[in-house]
């Protein structure tokens, strides 16, 4: 049967409507998943680096960043991502927008002392590597013990992430329960003192080159960000093991951290990109909508973020 013409002009702008709605669902949905509240409302977050404030996507600190002015063509223009279409409403994006905009990672280091610190930790989008580091004094405000297994007994810091992160891990290990997926935690938050008594006990093993392909310096630790937990299963004794991506609980863990807000951080084929070994075991929160967006178009953390 055809519809009149009088019948799909109205059907059209229902379903312009109805695109328009879904995209500010989306995107007001990103922002409550991953702050709890609105960005305007965590835009007061800050932290100082050395003397130097740093603040939190939301607000304006784009002077502080040195890389910001040769950058803004380009990222305003978003370099073409899903995350972020230039032809969508401009009224669904505006508070979205403005903070992937801030989350980007030209925008978000100050230098001090020849090492370039982050200034945004407080983000659930901050991207700390090899080149990017936390200030030895940060930890975050809002650290809980996980609500998930774990595969050591006892009370320890590294049951720990940050508040969202945590809730939302409890929902991907529900969630792989329910797929008849064991899963148990082994390693979240690290303070700089943590990680730094790590790195050196393997530099000493391994070789200071060495120990840093799998291991961080500390400040450049995601561990540190409270975002980031080490998962494993009784298939692998519980050890952190690059077979882990072969097993059900890898694959299923691969298939599903998106869903729940999570990416697997350091993927295969990626260590130029990461500076990182292959760590199948290793999840960090991004929200949903951004891990959905990184795991479709196959991206590190880094080049995502390079896109805005």
């Amino acid at each position: 049967m055809r519809l009149k013409k009088s019948i799909v002009i109205p059907v059209v702008v229902l379903g312009i409507a109805l695109g328009a709605a879904a995209i500010i669902w989306t995107q007001t949905t990103y922002m409550q998943d991953t702050f709890g509240h609105s960005a305007a409302a965590n835009s007061g977050s800050s932290h100082t680096v050395t003397g130097v404030k740093a603040t939190s996507p939301g607000t304006s600190n784009n002077a502080s960043s040195p890389s910001d002015s040769g950058n803004n063509s380009s990222s305003d223009a978003n370099s073409g991502s899903s995350a972020a279409d230039p032809a969508e409403p401009a009224g669904a994006q505006t508070e979205f927008q403005q903070f992937m905009h801030d989350s980007a990672a030209s925008r978000t280091t100050v230098e001090k002392g020849g090492i370039s610190y982050v200034t945004n930790a407080t983000s659930p989008l901050v991207l700390v590597n090899k080149k990017r580091e936390l200030a030895s004094d940060y930890v975050p405000d809002d650290l809980i013990k996980a609500p998930v297994e774990f595969s050591f007994s006892g009370d320890s810091p590294k049951q720990q992430m940050r508040k969202v992160a945590a809730e939302a891990l409890g929902k991907l290990f529900e969630g792989a329960k329910k797929d008849g997926i064991e899963l148990k935690a082994v390693s979240g938050y690290r303070s700089y003192p943590s990680q730094k008594s790590i790195f050196n006990a393997y530099a000493k093993t391994h070789g200071e080159e060495e120990a840093n392909t799998f291991s961080a310096h500390p400040g450049q630790s995601e561990h540190q960000t409270g975002l980031a937990m080490d998962v494993s299963s009784a298939s692998v004794h519980y050890g952190l093991e690059e077979s882990y991506g072969e097993t059900k609980e890898g694959k299923w863990l691969k298939a599903h951290a998106a869903d729940y807000g999570f990416i697997i951080r350091y993927e295969k084929g990626k260590e130029t990109e990461t500076g990182y070994m292959y760590e199948p075991w290793h999840v960090r929160y991004v929200g949903v909508f951004v891990a959905k967006d990184v795991k479709k178009l196959g991206l590190t953390l880094e080049a995502y973020l390079a896109r805005f």
